[in-house]
């Protein structure tokens, strides 16, 4: 039985699978990664089998619907524009004019 996933992308748009635009593949691929160290950290720490697939089914399945949210609610780029928006200063005080001039 073989699957076949389609990306969709068309001329000058962001790269999209199953809804999740851009950067939120990778956030996604990266959380999945984290979550299968997890699991395999506590298998080997002794955790009985059906509590550790429990657990990490139970984090899959927010960090799926976590990171859809995010992709729907700041799209291909309005998350890095707010991180950006962050390091934005609110007010410049400037007590000398020896800054401008040079």
């Amino acid at each position: 039985m073989s699957s076949v996933y389609t990306i969709n992308k068309g001329i000058n748009k962001p790269i999209e699978f199953k809804g999740l635009k851009a950067q939120y593949i990778w956030y996604l691929g990266g959380g999945l990664l984290c979550l299968l160290i997890l699991f395999a950290v506590l298998y080997i720490c002794g955790v009985p089998t059906f509590v550790c697939l429990g657990l990490i089914l139970l984090l899959g399945g927010g960090l799926f619907m976590y990171v859809s949210r995010l992709s729907h609610q700041y799209g291909e780029y309005g998350m890095l524009k707010k991180i950006a928006r962050r390091g934005v200063p609110n007010l410049i005080n400037a007590r000398s004019r020896k800054v401008f001039m040079k």
